[in-house]
């Protein structure tokens, strides 16, 4: 199994989701709200002065209200270059918002125990450094790391240039202060890039334990998504597959499949996304990339959109881990003990689906209920009481359920449910989800002229619940 993963803790993404929040023109006012009050909450309790200026600061900061510093910040932006607020989140836009308000006295005591704490452990670093082993000096470095994705520095471009220290500034050091020099300098760069990747970089370059290593490259690929840059995100993903396939233990290259699949989806590669997060269903251990409720929606819509018919029955329609969640009373209890296998021995099944999918659009919806991780039943997961909440996978049943079965204007019904509830509230799929109410209406058009030579569009809008004008689209 190898050990257990390291630098795990931060950045915390659902903080990420909330920021995303603020700013979704669907989402509720009781929803944002919410995430307000999570947010300063976790700003406050982690001392996040840096993620603070950026979100709020009434000049430059991306959350601020319309108009406020966005002149300055156009000006300034690079072409070809994301603006700062397209960084934060997968899609910020001017909307009625709830504003983070800007608290200077706020925003100055969180910096001095910031500036506290790096000294401190910059202090602790630079001893090490001097009298200790590489193994206190990796340690070391790793708090300062940790310190600086905790409080959320991760703000500058990554093409930045590295500041250059002055002869004069090197001469005035004596012969024996050279090692805390070096030390101090790697400090003062990072100070100046982004702070969070750079100290996880100088931790990389010390490390010689190939399970720490890619440790370190998830957590710059978590830094990667809770600021919506891709491409780093990307970059890290190919270098974390590097270095699994060079040895990397059964745990990281099973937690890596869950990172390659979510960034697959960011990037609407659904195909990919698919058989990568279905697979991890089973498996499944990064409760720091996201909650097994939300792998749960990524898998079944990537499944849904992407698969065959035979694939989308096999691993999304017969699937246990699936059923567990979505299916009815007696298909959960099924899932849990075992009886529900995927595959072939499920096909009598198929008589059945039509009846279920007839029931979902007409039963009363059931309450809320938090995923089952059937590989973590009688095991411990740690954290995972406290990030699963309660989520009505209702339309996302009916939406599997309605398409499997051909029941067609059920689908749509789904289809525009699942749109609102999933879709467009998660940061992840919102910039996606035209796309994906598109390409989901083109399967469902394409299943049905399967099964005739000729159709007519009243008669085929007539099934599917919608006008000929829609349908002509």
């Amino acid at each position: 199994m190898g050990s257990d993963p390291q630098y795990a803790s931060y950045p915390e993404l659902s903080l990420a989701q909330h920021i995303f929040h603020l700013t979704n023109p669907k989402a509720t006012d009781e929803t944002r709200k919410t995430s307000l009050e999570l947010l300063q909450d976790a700003i406050s309790r982690h001392k996040m002065a840096p993620l603070y200026r950026y979100l709020a600061h009434p000049g430059d900061g991306v959350l601020n209200a319309p108009g406020e510093g966005r002149a300055q910040r156009s000006a300034d932006a690079r072409p070809g270059q994301p603006s700062p607020a397209a960084t934060v989140a997968a899609t910020m836009m001017d909307v009625d918002r709830v504003s983070l308000p800007w608290d200077e006295k706020l925003y100055e005591q969180l910096q001095s125990e910031n500036d506290k704490e790096l000294e401190t452990l910059e202090k602790a670093e630079v001893e090490a450094a001097e009298s200790a082993g590489e193994t206190e000096v990796q340690a070391a470095k790793g708090k300062v790391a940790e310190f600086w994705a905790r409080v959320g520095d991760k703000v500058r471009p990554l093409h930045e240039p590295r500041r250059l220290v002055s002869s004069l500034e090197w001469a005035s050091r004596t012969c024996s202060m050279l090692r805390e020099y070096s030390v101090r300098t790697d400090l003062t760069y990072r100070r100046n890039q982004d702070r969070a990747l750079a100290a996880y970089e100088a931790v990389f370059e010390k490390v010689g334990v190939l399970g720490t290593r890619i440790d370190l490259v998830l957590a710059m690929t978590r830094m990667g998504l809770f600021f919506g840059d891709k491409l780093l995100v990307k970059k890290n993903v190919e270098r974390a597959q590097t270095l699994v396939d060079s040895g990397g233990d059964w745990d990281r290259r099973n937690r890596l499949k869950a990172y390659k699949g979510l960034h697959l989806l960011t990037v609407r590669s659904y195909s990919l996304a698919a058989p990568l997060l279905l697979d991890s269903l089973s498996t499944f251990t990064s409760y720091e990339l996201c909650t097994y409720s939300s792998l749960v929606i990524y898998a079944v819509l990537a499944g849904s959109v992407a698969l065959k018919r035979v694939d989308f029955k096999a691993k999304v329609v017969d699937a246990p881990e699936i059923r567990a969640i979505l299916g009815d009373g007696e298909e959960k209890l099924s899932a849990l003990i075992g009886t529900i296998s995927a595959g072939p021995g499920a096909d009598d099944a198929d008589a059945e689906m039509t009846d279920t999918a007839a029931a979902a659009a007409t039963a009363t919806p059931a309450p809320a209920a938090t995923a089952v991780n059937l590989t973590m039943l009688g095991q411990s997961a740690p954290g995972q009481a406290d990030v699963e909440t309660p989520v009505d996978f209702g339309p996302l049943a009916q939406l599997v359920n309605s398409l499997y079965a051909r029941n067609y204007q059920s689908f749509f019904v789904a289809l525009a449910a699942v749109e609102e509830s999933f879709l467009g509230q998660d940061r992840y799929l919102y910039e996606h989800r035209r796309w994906y109410v598109r390409e989901m209406r083109l399967r469902g058009y394409q299943q049905m002229l399967q099964s005739y030579r000729v159709v007519g569009l009243a008669s085929m809008a007539h099934d599917f619940g919608i006008t000929v004008d829609y349908l002509d689209q």
